[in-house]
């Protein structure tokens, strides 16, 4: 077997925190990319935190370590900038930010952590 065909963007195997985490990272990119073609601007750090989200769902699906690093960063991202542009963390937009502390929750819960020190290459 080659190794492409190995490369998976889910991985059933990993602990359900993180199969959750990489579903949110896909999740929240997919709706920030319909809301920029509803929209029909593409900024370009909108556009780096779309890449960003599914480059590293799929590098954590895979099991690499920098792609954890920065799964964590792409969640913290949407609190960083909301302190940077409404400097406030609760903005009238709950739903989302129930996501984005559940995603960050996820990542850095002690059976992702554990799992991502242990296996991830």
């Amino acid at each position: 077997m080659t190794a492409m065909a190995s490369r998976r963007f889910i991985n059933p195997a990993q602990p359900q925190t993180l199969v959750i985490a990489v579903y949110l990272l896909y999740l929240n990119a997919a709706f920030l990319l319909f809301a920029m073609l509803v929209e029909g601007t593409f900024p370009p750090l909108a556009m780096a935190i779309v890449v960003g989200g599914i480059v590293a769902g799929y590098g954590i699906a895979n099991e690499f370590t920098w792609a954890y690093a920065l799964g964590i960063a792409m969640a913290v991202l949407p609190f960083v900038l909301r302190f940077w542009v409404t400097s406030s963390p609760l903005s009238n937009d709950l739903i989302t930010l129930m996501f984005q502390i559940a995603l960050v929750a996820l990542l850095l819960h002690p059976q992702s952590r554990d799992y991502q020190r242990i296996w991830f290459k």
